[in-house]
Formats: structure tokens, sequence, C-alpha cells
């Protein structure tokens, strides 16, 4: 039976203080009133302050939870976030391609608090496993580093990292987000050979967790209704800013971006308060 509801997946690492991973995911599909299921590929402890310890699901479970979605609650739309072993990039792989629907990948290679959450042979791998069955490829500037193997100092050097991301390593779509560039934060996406730029006002602010995975959750859900890829991103770039103007100051760290701030956005007396922080 094919469902009406859009549906979105989301396979990833946990977050037990629910800024990141697969809850930061679940809370965004929500958001944007997509049901949302999820495959958990490794539990982390962490929290505001880092990562203290991370486990990594059993490759068979996270195969027969993949097998349990699809058999039964087929998405239509998938995204990936932290994938630690090339183990796990091989299974997830297969998944997709014997699923004919959009997928985006959240290239989750190191914390907000700098915790490295991938082995490194999977940061290779996943340039030849799962780029290329991604619809769009969501890495921030580091992650984007590592992927193309140059240094992006400028918004120039961000538009050839999403140019090779899509021409060369085979991508569909490819947006890298400008959060760690000096300026304003633009985003720059790449796709059907066209360049659209995504500017923000910067804001400082500490409570950043989680953005990364917010934003590619967001995509997600747009694209399990059928938005288009420039539609999908766009609605990111405004949910993940109101997401970050709104902080819910929570955390002795790096606190958890607001997951209903766009609701915020229109009320008087919200927008007073956030003038003031």
């Amino acid at each position: 039976m094919t469902s009406s509801i859009p549906l979105a997946l989301t396979i990833a690492g946990t977050d037990p203080t629910g800024g990141a991973g697969i809850q930061a995911d679940l809370k965004t599909f929500q958001e944007r009133e997509v049901y949302g299921m999820s495959v958990i590929t490794s539990v982390v402890a962490q929290n505001t302050l880092g990562v203290q310890d991370v486990h990594h699901i059993p490759l068979s479970f996270i195969e027969q939870q993949i097998k349990s979605v699809f058999e039964d609650v087929a998405p239509h739309a998938v995204k990936t976030g932290m994938i630690a072993t090339p183990e796990m990039m091989d299974i997830i792989a297969d998944s997709l391609k014997r699923a004919s629907l959009p997928y985006v990948l959240d290239p989750v290679m190191v914390a907000k608090s700098g915790h490295v959450l991938m082995e490194a042979s999977s940061q290779k791998i996943i340039q030849n496993t799962l780029v290329p069955l991604a619809t769009i490829v969501t890495p921030n500037i580091p992650e984007a580093e590592i992927l193309v193997n140059f240094k992006i100092n400028n918004l120039d050097d961000a538009q050839k990292a999403a140019r090779v991301l899509v021409e060369e390593l085979g991508a569909q779509a490819a947006v890298v987000k400008g959060g760690h560039l000096r300026g304003e934060a633009i985003d720059v996406l790449y796709h059907e050979d066209s360049f659209y730029t995504f500017p923000t006002a910067r804001r400082n602010t500490k409570h950043t967790h989680g953005t990364g995975c917010t934003f590619s959750a967001v995509i997600t859900a747009e694209l399990a209704k059928q938005r288009s890829i420039v539609e999908a991103v766009s609605t990111a770039k405004k949910y993940i800013t109101d997401a970050i103007q709104f902080p819910l100051n929570i955390g002795h760290g790096n606190g958890p971006t607001n997951h209903w701030g766009h609701r915020l956005k229109d009320t008087p007396s919200k927008r007073e308060e956030n003038e003031h922080v």
C-alpha cells in the first residue's frame, strides 16, 4: 500500500541530549509535517560538551533495521548521517541501490566539539560508495575539504568544491555550507550546471549543535514532499537560520539549535527578546 503521507527515513547515530543525530532528525521531520522513521548505526554517548563514548550497532542488525522499514513502511526520501565504518557504508549503499528514491547524504565526520565520528578509512570510501548515489550531498567546509582534497578559503573555493562533488564524484547536487567561512554564512548549491547561493547574516552564538543534521533533515523532508532540490535547500536554509537565531540556551557547551524556532519568528515578544540576546 502506497502512503499519501510523506515518509522520511534517517540512518544515523544517536545523541542522548537530543541536539543532533537521530533525535534532531526526527524532531525536524515532525516540524516539517513529515512522518519520520529511523535506523540507528551507532549509539553515541555525547552532550553539548563533546563525545564520551561510541558503540557501533552490529552490521547484521543495521541491515535488519533497514529491511524492517522498507518491507512495511517504505520511505519517500532517506538521509544518512553518522556512518562510522566502511562495512556500514556497504550495507547502506546496497539498500539505496535497490530503492529508487531521493537520498540526502550528510557526510558527518567530526562532531561540533571536534571529536572524530568516522574512521579515517571511511572518509575516503564515502567518495566512491555513497556520494555517487546521492541526490544531494551537504558537507560543511571541513567535510568538503576532505571529500574534494583541497582547502576552501572563500566563496569561489566553495563553488569549486560543489562542482567537484557533482561533476567528478557523481552526486546529482551538492550544497557546501558556509558556516566556517568569514563574513556572511553563504551556502553554495550546485545543481544542473547552475550555482545558487543562500546568504544569511552571521549570528554570534555557541548554540549550533546539530545544525548539519537539522539542515539535511529539512532537505530530506522537503524531498519526501516532492519539492525540487532548490526549493528544499531554500527551505532548509530559512529553517536553520530560525533555529539558530532563537537559541534555547541549554547545556554547558555548544548548545542545540531550536527546532521550533521557525514558529517563533513572527511572535513580537520573541523578536524583541531575540534582539537583546
